[in-house]
């Protein structure tokens, strides 16, 4: 009986140890595929969502200037001409 509860025990514990492979593998799989994807889109010229953002937001922020400047331009061509 106590034959059986030790191959027991040795079959649970290899199967712990293989759980333990199998997770350290999957994570270094991941890791991999992501290292692998941040090189292929840095090589791509892709841009980060962020770098986008901080784009767009300075886009916004010209065509606010440019047309609050061209109000004023507007509005000193008209005094100009009256």
């Amino acid at each position: 009986m106590q034959t059986r509860n030790k191959i027991m025990d040795d079959i649970s514990q290899l199967m712990t140890n293989a759980m333990g492979v199998a997770h350290g593998a999957r994570e270094e799989a991941e890791t991999a595929m992501k290292s692998l994807i941040d090189r292929w889109l840095a090589d791509r010229d892709f841009v980060t969502r962020e770098e986008f953002d901080a784009v767009r937001a300075m886009a916004q922020k010209a065509r606010e200037e440019n047309e609050a400047l061209k109000a004023r331009l507007d509005a000193l061509e008209a005094d100009k001409s009256a």
